[in-house]
């Protein structure tokens, strides 16, 4: 079975946790690249209560297969108690780019 590619989102609490992230995942070959985009503000509920916060979006590219094994490694290195993980199928791809994600994150 031809494996799939995937977009991983999260959300980091500032830059350098975001580069730390990228690097750690991109390093593992858990991701082939990783986008840290600029910082936005996010209004969420949290333990009944509505907060907002600077954030850092993260977009995470990898296979589905690896997707456990990512989001372990998100867990482990994130600092919030309950990190945003969200896949998203990679519904078309340009096919050279799919291969290189799948050549950039095999072990």
């Amino acid at each position: 079975m031809k494996p799939t590619p995937i977009l991983v989102l999260t959300n980091t609490p500032d830059q350098a946790t975001a580069e730390r992230l990228a690097r750690e995942l991109v390093q593992r070959r858990l991701a082939a690249c990783v986008n840290i985009l600029a910082p936005c503000a996010s209004t969420y509920r949290w333990q009944g209560a509505v907060e907002t916060a600077n954030e850092v979006p993260v977009f995470i590219k990898t296979l589905d297969h690896r997707y456990d094994k990512v989001e372990a490694a998100i867990r482990e290195l994130h600092p919030y108690e309950l990190p945003e993980i969200v896949a998203v199928p990679v519904v078309a791809a340009l096919a050279e780019y799919a291969g290189w994600i799948a050549d950039s994150t095999s072990a």
